[in-house]
């Protein structure tokens, strides 16, 4: 068994668990993708089918790494003699992906199309905000994204309109304006052939529940299941895994309750917890040694998240050097910190590191204001991360026009591009033309609408013969969104070659079949997460919340802002954070320390100004965890540069 070669012990166990339920806990840099894809590849030499394989993993970075990783074992092990390039893959993907493949498959049940629509988090925030004003309530007052993510927790909890507002406040109390916006946020959905990134998941788990044959069909399908970062699980996604897995029990899943830092948003600890109360016949195994960190680091790290009670027991450990103390700054304003943190950077981006091996990581995302001013300061590369390539406005445009060439019934697309470029076509007509008085439309106004979807149909026949990358060359100069930007502002130039970036994207769907091609290209854009942004402007040092640097590792890694109520955090409005509280901020910590590999920098501001006013703080409770023989305090003096004009 070459393929088990540089495995250690227990990722060897881990691999040969063949069948019924396996529970990994898999430490943080304890080498988990490397065992998982070595599982599947066992599982395929003792003879299961590459298509009998499910792994689901949280996010697209992580499913598209394990899925390129198996695929590469699997053409490096001659054994199984598959034909080149034409072998059976196993089903890698993300739980919104999973759920849009389910979906797709079954539309007709749904009274779908394939095509249907999925509304990123802006689409939906923008109809939430209609509905808001439809009702006469005010959006300033009742945020639309704080309504959505309301919403978005309720579905994840596998509840519906009707059950919410049974138990919700009456009038203009919070739960009392979802419960009015919620039903009709949904019929919006339905009538544009529409469903949000929540419906991804709820909408698969409910066609499984509630057809037993499509059940049996994805049972029979993936006889072997893997699911990685599964503390990170909500309720539907925990429920859609025990459905699929029900039949033949055949169930590994991955994770570490000392990193579940999600619960904000559904995820659920007594998922893993309870893991050997749902399948009393699993195997577990600890994955402990760390590949990552050095000595000290995980020394640290150890201790710090050793005062949890709600865990299950281990204690990382590796064979690296035991490498530098961690350092401390106090700093007398967020300025100095800022200026300590770019100005460190950049001499170790002179001394030899590369940009992209630095991370600064922070609590809250409005501490990256002051940090960006230093690094703009000390003219040092940085990239914040959260800026999507697929959010902006432009792109946005272009795929608008594709999607409502294909889904005529999403009026939300029609809305954003009837009139980009500008052709002369107002709201009114807009109004009208939803209104189903088109033909009440004055000769001229009416001539340009239905040019529009003229438009859109020859895009729609593009998209059936042409490759996806062509089809988008095709948008961008038929439109007229080309011309319109390439005699344009420098602004406007930029975005044009933001456009044509697009089209060089679209590129690696071109040798799918043409139609599932353009499939796979909208559900990327649908489906990009906050860390799929990094792979643009590499070349740079990476700010950051600790929330989004989940599952990344970095050379050297700052943590900002280690203040009490800052981190850890205290919520607006609450007197003392619950247990539950205290114990998440201390896994987020962790999972902060265990991003980097070499170094770490802890920095906090005696005092900050927050929301206009100056506070003193206290240093966070988490310097008190760590031992003083692995701390080093590091001095800096920040002098603000007085320039003196000559008159």
């Amino acid at each position: 068994m070459d393929y088990l070669n540089g495995l250690n012990e227990q990722q060897k166990e881990a691999v040969l668990a063949k069948d019924g339920p396996v529970l990994i806990i898999a430490g943080a840099g304890a080498g988990k993708t490397k065992t998982i894809t070595h599982r599947i590849l066992h599982l395929i030499k003792e003879g299961v089918a590459p298509r009998n394989i499910l792994a689901i993993t949280f996010t697209n970075k992580a499913a598209r790494e394990m899925k390129e990783r198996v695929e590469k074992i699997m053409k490096e092990d001659k054994s199984l003699n598959f034909p080149v390039n034409t072998f059976e893959k196993p089903f890698v993907s993300t739980f919104h992906s999973l759920g849009v493949h389910i979906l797709k498959e079954n539309a007709r049940v749904l009274g779908l199309t394939r095509n249907f629509s999925i509304m990123d988090r802006q689409d939906s925030t923008k109809i939430v905000k209609d509905v808001l004003k439809s009702l006469d309530i005010d959006p300033k007052q009742f945020e639309p994204g704080k309504i959505l993510n309301i919403i978005s927790r309720e579905k994840g909890e596998i509840n519906s309109p009707e059950n919410y507002s049974q138990t919700a406040g009456k009038g203009f109390t919070l739960s009392g304006v979802v419960a009015k916006v919620w039903p009709i946020y949904e019929t919006k959905l339905r009538e544009e052939k529409a469903l949000d990134f929540d419906d991804l998941l709820l909408k698969a788990y409910l066609l499984l529940k509630n057809h037993k044959d499509i059940l049996e069909k994805y049972q029979e399908l993936w006889k072997y299941i893997h699911i990685d970062e599964y503390q990170d699980t909500n309720k539907v996604q925990y429920k859609t895994a025990r459905l699929l897995a029900e039949k033949y029990k055949n169930i590994c899943v991955v994770g570490d309750v000392d990193q579940n830092i999600y619960s904000w948003r559904g995820a659920d600890i007594q998922n893993i917890l309870d893991f050997e109360k749902d399948y009393p016949d699993a195997v577990v195994i600890l994955l402990e040694q760390n590949y990552r960190s050095t000595q000290t680091i995980l020394a640290v790290a150890n201790k710090v998240i050793a005062k949890n009670k709600n865990r299950k027991e281990k204690n990382l450990f590796t064979k690296n050097i035991e490498g530098e103390k961690v350092s401390f700054f106090k700093a007398k304003n967020e300025t100095e910190e800022a200026r300590f943190i770019a100005r460190k950077s950049k001499e170790l981006i002179e001394k030899g590191t590369d940009p992209k091996e630095i991370a600064v990581l922070y609590r809250a995302n409005f501490q990256s204001r002051v940090i960006e001013e230093a690094f703009l300061t000390e003219s040092t590369p940085y990239q914040v991360l959260g800026t999507k390539f697929f959010d902006r406005k432009e792109i946005k445009d272009i795929l608008s026009y594709l999607k409502a060439s294909l889904n005529p019934e999403s009026l939300s697309d029609i809305k954003r591009i009837i009139n980009v470029p500008t052709r002369g076509i107002g709201k009114v007509t807009i109004l009208k033309i939803f209104g189903g008085e088109k033909e009440k439309l004055p000769a001229g106004v009416k001539e340009k609408v239905d040019a529009f979807f003229i438009l859109l149909g020859k895009i729609k026949k593009a998209s059936e013969d042409l490759k996806p990358s062509d089809v988008i060359k095709f948008i961008i100069t038929e439109s007229g969104i080309e011309k319109d930007l390439m005699n344009g502002t420098d602004e406007e130039k930029e975005r044009l070659e933001n456009i044509k970036e697009l089209a060089t994207l679209a590129t690696k769907y071109d040798h799918f079949m043409l139609s599932d091609g353009i499939e796979k290209l909208l559900e990327e854009s649908a489906l990009t997460t906050d860390q799929d942004s990094l792979e643009k402007n590499d070349n740079a040092v990476k700010l950051m919340t600790i929330h989004a640097s989940k599952g990344l590792e970095f050379e050297y890694v700052f943590i900002a802002g280690l203040e009490e109520d800052l981190f850890p955090h205290q919520p607006i409005g609450k007197a003392e954070r619950t247990p539950e509280e205290e114990e998440e901020e201390r896994r987020l910590f962790y999972v902060a320390l265990t991003r980097a590999k070499i170094k770490l920098f802890l920095t906090y501001s005696e005092t900050r100004t927050i929301y206009g006013s100056q506070q003193y703080n206290m240093p966070s409770r988490f310097f008190a965890d760590i031992d003083n023989e692995h701390l080093e305090e590091e001095n800096f003096e920040y002098r603000e540069k007085i320039i003196y004009l000559e008159w």
